[in-house]
């Protein structure tokens, strides 16, 4: 996947759907932050964002999407474990 290739640029709208749907979603009350599914497209999509970014060597944007990706595993694994109640 090149920054310019039609792989990387269905990838690149897939993971942005992804990040965005959950963050409308939030923002308009349909889910909490502290659910699973929230935090599984927001991993999901920052994943495939962060490689993309990757092969296209565009390193702020491989630690914007990286740092989301991280720290939506955190949170997903403090859910999947019980230590976050869902709201």
């Amino acid at each position: 996947m090149t920054g310019g290739g039609s792989g990387a640029q269905i990838a690149q709208l897939a993971g942005a759907a992804l990040v965005l749907s959950g963050f409308a979603a939030s923002q308009l009350g349909w889910l909490t932050v502290r659910s699973a599914i929230y935090q599984t497209v927001n991993l999901v999509g920052s994943l495939i964002l962060t490689a993309v970014a990757l092969n296209g060597r565009l390193y702020g944007f491989v630690i914007l999407n990286g740092v989301w990706a991280v720290v939506s595993l955190i949170a997903l694994t403090r859910i999947i474990l019980g230590r976050e109640k869902a709201a």
